[in-house]
């Protein structure tokens, strides 16, 4: 998932003194399609949505679909991504999260499927924190070198009842020696809105290692809105 981050609550559910799951589907629209300070969409908007199921024990697991453009000759318009894994809090409040997650291009000319496997972690402690690392372990292109390695970082603070503010930093370290590392910064504002759903004003700058004409380090500010249904 790109929108949104992969994040699943996975709360005690008992149905007639037996364990239950949850599925839960969600829907969401963007002036711009930011992925790891990267535009997805040329710069242009794209809807999602997507489908989650978690279980109590831990276990969750879901796809979600975007449209794309990625500016070039390529006849791919979607992403769909399919994911899954563990989740859970302990008693001292740490939270974890491990899985995986393919991202599909359907349509799309040159070989751009890839998968990765993730780790996260998290902690409230004044500000909610979270941290984590994504590893890519296979490419549809077998010439392309696998073992890019996303960094991340962030932290949010509720300044307001319904008014969040957070902040991420990002890391992205390719394998390939051709490619440019860049490291991204992203500002976000959010404001719950209830049964009508939450919106985001977003800013985000991301800087590359050498001259990368596609991550020039302009400034992307961008309008998201997201709706979860239980």
């Amino acid at each position: 998932m790109k929108l949104t981050k992969i994040a699943i609550a996975v709360g005690a559910l008992i149905v007639s003194g037996t364990a239950a799951a949850e599925f839960s589907a969600n829907i969401g629209a963007t002036s711009n399609y930011v992925w790891r300070g990267v535009t997805q969409t040329d710069d242009d908007a794209a809807v999602s949505g997507g489908v989650d199921f978690a279980h109590e024990a831990g276990f969750y697991a879901g796809t979600w679909a975007s449209n794309v453009d990625f500016g070039t000759d390529d006849d791919t318009t979607a992403e769909v991504d399919f994911y899954g894994g563990f989740a859970n809090t302990l008693d001292m409040g740490l939270g974890y999260d491990v899985g995986a997650i393919y991202y599909y291009y359907p349509g799309a000319k040159d070989d751009l499927d890839f998968a990765e496997i993730y780790a996260n972690l998290s902690y409230t402690w004044v500000l909610d924190f979270s941290a984590g690392v994504n590893y890519t372990v296979d490419k549809e292109d077998d010439d392309a070198d696998t073992n890019d390695v996303y960094y991340h970082g962030g932290a949010s603070y509720e300044i307001a009842p319904t008014w969040t503010i957070g902040g991420t930093v990002g890391y992205y370290d390719f394998d390939d020696d051709d490619a440019s590392d860049y490291t991204h910064y992203k500002l976000d504002i959010g404001k719950s809105a209830g049964d009508f759903g939450d919106f985001t004003l977003s800013v985000s700058v991301a800087d590359a290692q050498s001259g990368d004409d596609s991550i020039d380090g302009d400034a992307l500010v961008f309008v998201s809105w997201a709706k979860t249904f239980d």
